[in-house]
């Protein structure tokens, strides 16, 4: 019987059962994309992440949600590369080590700040992001039971990629963002119409005095911390100037009490922005094998 060793690794928090929680099956090069469908599944978090050998790169990896595979994705990344280091699959070099990822459209560098005590922080440079389709606020906000004066005026409802394209908009307030009410049925319609594979609602306050931004994530489910379209956001905000400075920290998931807290620094001028650095600690939860 074919066994795989796997991790459960909670990624943006230093607590365990807080964050958003990722699955790591170990080498998985023999596992075909239904398998790891199938495991993704079983799982039932909002992804899995398999670990394979790269030509290209120190490490491959590909992320699965219950539904379908995605080109990239923050919080796999931060628990992929956590667990690799923890287990000596991969080793630190120094404080900060640097390594490159092979995800589905290519490698990306991800950095390892570690001390005495272990790894401390896990930073993926995410790709240059692409600022597609915008929306109108009456087209989308119904969505989740909100009038198009919920969200901030002045700038866009728009689609934003740093590597899996998210639907950014922007509200007034923590108020707003508490009272959603998503409709499942309204909000697939729309995906089935639009260019984005999840929604990334967010307003201009932290849930606590540590945060810039604080953020839900739909997709229809609610995910805990959302570390691609946390990205996205953050080149969003410096592109259109709501945020006077190009690093801050975003908080998500604390309603659903999984608080979770990344680092978020945009890199280059606002009208052409190379690239967003979004890094959080994690923490294991769970070491298993998986019988197939």
């Amino acid at each position: 019987m074919p066994s795989y060793p796997f991790m459960q690794v909670d990624a943006f928090t230093t607590q365990r059962l807080a964050g958003n929680a990722c699955a790591i099956v170990f080498e998985a090069d023999d596992l075909s994309a239904a398998t790891m469908q199938a495991i993704a599944r079983e799982m039932n978090l909002s992804e899995t992440a398999f670990v394979l050998r790269s030509s290209v790169a120190d490490v491959r990896a590909r992320y699965f949600t219950p539904e379908a595979e995605i080109p990239l994705a923050g919080h796999p990344t931060i628990a992929t590369v956590f667990a690799l280091f923890e287990t000596g699959r991969l080793t630190v070099r120094g404080a900060s080590t640097v390594i490159q990822l092979e995800l589905r459209d290519g490698p990306i560098p991800v950095e390892v700040v570690a001390s005495a005590e272990g790894i401390e922080r896990v930073v993926m440079t995410q790709r240059k992001p692409q600022f597609l389709a915008t929306y109108q606020a009456e087209e989308v906000l119904p969505v989740w039971g909100l009038s198009p004066g919920a969200v901030l005026p002045a700038v866009p409802i728009q689609v934003v990629s740093t590597g899996t394209p998210q639907l950014m908009v922007p509200l007034k307030g923590l108020a707003e963002l508490r009272n959603l009410q998503v409709d499942a049925a309204a909000y697939r319609r729309l995906l089935a119409r639009g260019d984005f594979f999840s929604a990334h609602l967010f307003c201009l306050q932290g849930a606590t005095p540590a945060g810039q931004t604080f953020a839900r994530h739909l997709a229809p489910f609610e995910d805990p911390f959302t570390g691609s379209a946390t990205g996205g956001m953050g080149a969003y905000l410096w592109r259109y100037g709501l945020i006077d400075q190009p690093t801050f920290v975003a908080e998500q998931g604390h309603w659903m009490e999984r608080p979770g807290q990344a680092t978020v620094e945009v890199v280059g001028p606002r009208s052409d922005i190379t690239t967003v650095k979004v890094g959080g600690s994690a923490v294991t939860v769970l070491h298993g094998e998986l019988l197939l």
